[in-house]
């Protein structure tokens, strides 16, 4: 098995991590822009031309300012992309990468890997076998930024600048993705963005939605400042309240009884069981969930800002 990978950050890291826990016989080759230190193990290019294979698919993993130029970049080579999340920062121009993609008929999946999350699969397949009445859901999540990624000044990283791509509207987009995959998409809705935190960066720090569905509402909270980490669903039935908590992979009713947990669940978890899923669509030509289309209607929401 052969890949290419363009962005060797954080993230592509944990993309490596799984595909090397998978598949032993994997060959990466990573697109260079020439800046950054070598990883073992992987082949250096730094021009498409230059790449005399035809690699099994391509991961995106680059700041997201940059996504589309690298999906319009790669669309020649014929191959099968996955995406890292979000699958763009804006919308200008999507649509025509989206009829390039339909006319080469390119399989695309945006790496959104908390729907491989336990609690988010619980709930998956909770709401397609029972029948239940919902009337209020309620979805936050909140980190220091600072914390992200430690011995680097955050305000250097993409996730603190506005014209990179970053905001956190953007990089906790899982929020909105299994907001949508688990009630649809919503009829109406509205959102609000802003950065007046004490964090002191140009990108959105601040995020608040409300998705309106047929029975019920749905809020969505975000931000980069919090310094304790919280990341929590609660969903209100008429008969009874769950707290899903996402840090400590349980689901709690509001009697104290436990509805789900998964006792030694560790976040790479998701990232392996997420590229086994890709390329097991991949190796038998199935059609994978959350297609770079799919993923951009539900950017559509993400964005939405008054």
């Amino acid at each position: 098995m052969e890949v290419l990978i363009i962005g060797l950050g954080s993230i592509s890291a944990k993309h490596i991590i799984a595909l090397r826990s998978l598949y032993e016989n994997v060959k990466i080759y990573a697109l260079r822009s020439g800046s950054g230190n070598d990883v073992e193990g992987i082949t250096n290019i730094y021009n498409l031309d230059d790449l005399n294979i035809k690699p099994m698919f391509v991961i995106i993993s680059n700041p997201t300012h940059l996504h589309l130029e690298s999906i319009r970049s790669v669309i020649k080579l014929n191959v099968p992309i996955f995406i890292e999340k979000p699958p763009a920062h804006v919308l200008n121009g999507v649509n025509e990468i989206i009829e390039e993609i339909k006319k080469n008929n390119i399989t695309t999946y945006v790496a959104c890997n908390m729907r491989f999350h336990p609690c988010i699969k619980f709930l998956k397949n909770y709401f397609e076998n029972n029948t239940c009445r919902i009337n209020e859901v309620n979805i936050y999540c909140g980190s220091y930024l600072p914390d992200w990624r430690p011995g680097r000044d955050y305000k250097e990283i993409y996730s603190a600048n506005k014209d990179m791509g970053g905001g956190v509207h953007l990089d906790l987009f899982h929020e909105m993705d299994y907001a949508c995959w688990l009630f649809g998409f919503p009829a109406s809705y509205n959102g609000f963005i802003s950065n007046k935190s004490s964090l002191g960066i140009d990108a959105a720090d601040y995020a608040n939605y409300l998705l309106q569905y047929a029975g019920f509402n749905t809020s969505i909270v975000l931000n980069y400042y919090r310094k304790t980490p919280k990341r929590l669903m609660e969903i209100l039935f008429d008969t009874e309240t769950w707290v899903i908590d996402l840090l400590n992979n349980a689901i709690i009713s509001e009697t104290g009884s436990e509805v789900f947990q998964s006792p030694g669940f560790e976040i790479i978890n998701t990232y392996v069981e997420q590229m086994e899923y890709f390329v097991d669509c991949v190796t038998n030509n199935k059609v994978p969930m959350n297609s770079f289309q799919n993923a951009i209607e539900t950017l559509q929401v993400s964005l939405k800002n008054g």
